[in-house]
């Protein structure tokens, strides 16, 4: 179905290279997740199977994808920007398969869904969704298509858990194979058969992929596993040749020491000594073939190092918040009453709910009245990274506040614990991932020192390898987070409390 022979990517911009000799093949049943560190090349190899044209301005690239006229269907990480000014229903119109389903046939895709069954044919902007909601919209319109392969990048972004676990069915069951991308951890243990695993290694000038066939988890433990294995057995290898090469340099020592001592009255025992020396140079010509042929020690992309400073920490008995709202609301709309939600000190809580249900809508009201408030040192990470970011900016412009020489230092060492190159840190923002981008704003809470986060996703692009380690920072983090999320080990690992959002208000759920 679906055929990669020799891929190569380089970036055109640094000369980086990407992915290196990617041969591949999808077969019926497959439900293979890409899985890398931020910024090495997942969208792009996903956006270049689909379409070489979405690539084209920031990529070369040589080998061969066969699709042998397979349909795919195709899922981008962001909505298109050209349609959020336009209606629901003119994005629908879009889609090729519209006009060829009955309201029949729709209203399933929509109920399966849990969107309103007249959905497609809204005349709302499409731009006033949820992140969820055009996540959910566009997963239909895939659903319209019937397509032969689905891929699909970052499907889990802004969507509800109970939507999760549909889209966790949906992959598992729907007969096609999938070719997706992913940061939610609980999803990739529960669908993906096939693991391609992309790296970055020799300090990021080398790329290096991985192909197997079996669950994350059990890839996860086999990879560490191995390189334990290939580690001791690497640095027991090297022991032992330098206990060899301590023995070989004192006999060696020995007799360079009796070649100069020897008299020229004795050409006999000279003969000797000499004879014994090319021995001796012939056994180090061996001990050199000895250390070429040792087991590499493993190199393994290194994990992002994230650091947040003990100023953030806030006094157990002071009050966040404390909200007291008669009704939550937008563009006239009511979507809950009453709300009610009072915290203290560095607790941390999460709140769900379904998508539309005004999650970001309060989220940003808290954040509005906690970043104004003069007792604390408040940070609001959004779901739209660009209502942060200059994306004209470089990295190092956007982190620095005073501009000297010794900051920029000290922020570019930063840039590089989060896995960024040098030539990274100098493209303008717009042209890095969309972890890339979370890494950044993540980073600029870290080095402001702020003693209360406030996250709308924050873990929407982070990596699963990244993942465990953005989590545990968040966990010791010992000021307050009040987030938003639906990523389950987030909430299962970091937050003390959990509220649902409904018409009612929040409800505490543990």
């Amino acid at each position: 179905m679906l055929q990669i022979k020799n891929l190569s990517i380089t970036h055109k911009k640094d000369l980086r290279p990407l992915l290196d000799h990617f041969t591949f093949s999808l077969n019926s049943g497959d439900k293979a997740v890409i899985i890398s560190e931020e910024g090495n090349g997942k969208s792009t190899l996903l956006k270049l199977i689909y379409d070489s044209r979405l690539v084209d301005s920031y990529v070369e690239y040589t080998g061969e994808i066969l699709t042998q006229g397979t349909l795919m269907g195709y899922l981008p990480q962001e909505f298109p920007p050209e349609y959020k000014e336009q209606t629901i229903y003119t994005y629908c119109t879009s889609i090729p398969a519209f006009s060829d389903r009955n309201p029949g046939e729709l209203a399933a895709i929509a109920a399966r869904l849990r969107l309103p069954k007249d959905i497609f044919y809204s005349d709302q902007l499409s731009g006033t969704l949820s992140g969820g909601e055009k996540v959910k919209l566009q997963i239909a319109g895939l659903q319209m298509c019937q397509p032969d392969i689905y891929l699909l990048d970052e499907p889990s972004n802004d969507i509800d858990i109970e939507t999760l676990e549909w889209l966790e069915q949906f992959i598992n069951t729907c007969g096609k194979p999938v070719l997706y991308v992913s940061h939610d951890e609980t999803l990739i243990e529960h669908t993906a058969n096939v693991i391609i695993h992309l790296e970055q290694i020799m300090r990021k000038t080398q790329p290096r992929h991985t192909i197997v066939r079996m669950p994350y988890r059990e890839y996860i433990s086999n990879r560490e596993a191995s390189f334990l294995r290939q580690e001791q057995q690497a640095q027991n290898e090297r022991r032992e040749y330098r206990k060899k090469m301590e023995r070989f340099r004192q006999i060696e020592q020995k007799v360079e020491s009796q070649q100069n001592n020897i008299s020229r009255q004795d050409p006999f025992t000279a003969k000797l000594l000499k004879k014994k020396m090319k021995a001796v140079k012939a056994q180090e010509h061996r001990f050199e073939r000895e250390k070429e042929n040792m087991t590499e020690m493993p190199d393994a992309e290194k994990a992002i190092f994230v650091k947040i400073t003990p100023e953030t920490r806030i006094p157990n008995g002071k009050i966040v918040l404390d909200c007291q709202k008669e009704r939550l609301m937008i563009e006239g709309r009511l979507l809950a009453s009453p709300i009610f939600l009072r915290i203290t000190g560095p607790e941390k809580i999460g709140i769900v709910g379904r998508n539309g249900a005004g999650k970001t809508t309060l989220l940003k009201q808290i954040a509005e009245e906690l970043l104004a408030r003069p007792d604390l040192k408040a940070a609001y990470m959004p779901q739209d990274y660009e209502e942060l970011l200059n994306l004209e900016q470089n990295p190092v412009d956007f982190l620095s506040s005073r501009g000297d020489k010794e900051e920029r230092t000290t922020i570019r060492t930063y840039l590089g614990s989060m896995r960024y190159t040098a030539d990274e840190m100098s493209h303008a923002i717009r042209e890095l991932s969309g972890g890339q981008k979370a890494k950044l704003l993540f980073l600029k809470m870290s080095l402001d020192g702020c003693n209360v986060l406030i996250l709308d996703e924050p873990t929407r692009n982070f990596s699963p390898l990244s993942g465990p380690v953005i989590r545990q920072v968040l966990k010791e983090y010992p000021g307050a987070i009040i987030s938003i999320s639906h990523d389950r080990k987030y909430l299962e690992e970091v937050v003390d409390t959990t509220y649902e959002l409904t018409e009612q208000g929040l409800v505490k759920r543990n």
